[in-house]
């Protein structure tokens, strides 16, 4: 078992406090206009993982898993699969193929749905994306601990 890693370093602390809040909330800006400009799901995802990483890099593995616990991290990538796949299988029962977001009933019309419909996938594929590189670096870094 590996010690966890502390460190007292001022300005760092003083910095990711600073830094980890833009950090999440760019990517949630990713997310939210990645169907309309360059970005989406899967950048949005790896910039969320890269905040709690920072996080973890200062202030350690300890603190970041009271907010990140392993469990919250597998319900994330779960939830974001079922998003993704939820949409996909409500454009079959609405008559159309997977993924087709124009028949989806979630707006006036085709063009509507179409944007809530991307929108949907574009949260799932975050909420992956970012739980899998969380997971990842837990396994990496610190031995799965």
């Amino acid at each position: 078992m590996k010690p966890e890693p502390e460190t007292n370093d001022i300005i760092l602390r003083t910095g990711a406090s600073i830094m980890v809040p833009l950090i999440l909330l760019w990517g949630l800006y990713v997310l939210i206009h990645g169907a309309l400009g360059p970005g989406g799901g899967f950048q949005a995802g790896v910039i969320l993982a890269a905040g709690f990483i920072l996080y973890t890099a200062a202030f350690g593995l300890g603190e970041t898993k009271k907010i990140l616990t392993m469990k919250r991290v597998l319900l994330l990538a779960s939830t974001g699969l079922l998003i993704y796949a939820g949409v996909g299988v409500l454009a079959i029962i609405s008559g159309g193929s997977f993924l087709e977001y124009g028949v989806l009933p979630l707006g006036h019309s085709p063009a509507e749905s179409s944007k809530y419909g991307i929108e949907m996938v574009e949260v799932g594929i975050g909420l992956t994306v970012m739980a899998i590189m969380v997971s990842i670096f837990y396994d990496i870094a610190f031995n799965g601990e």
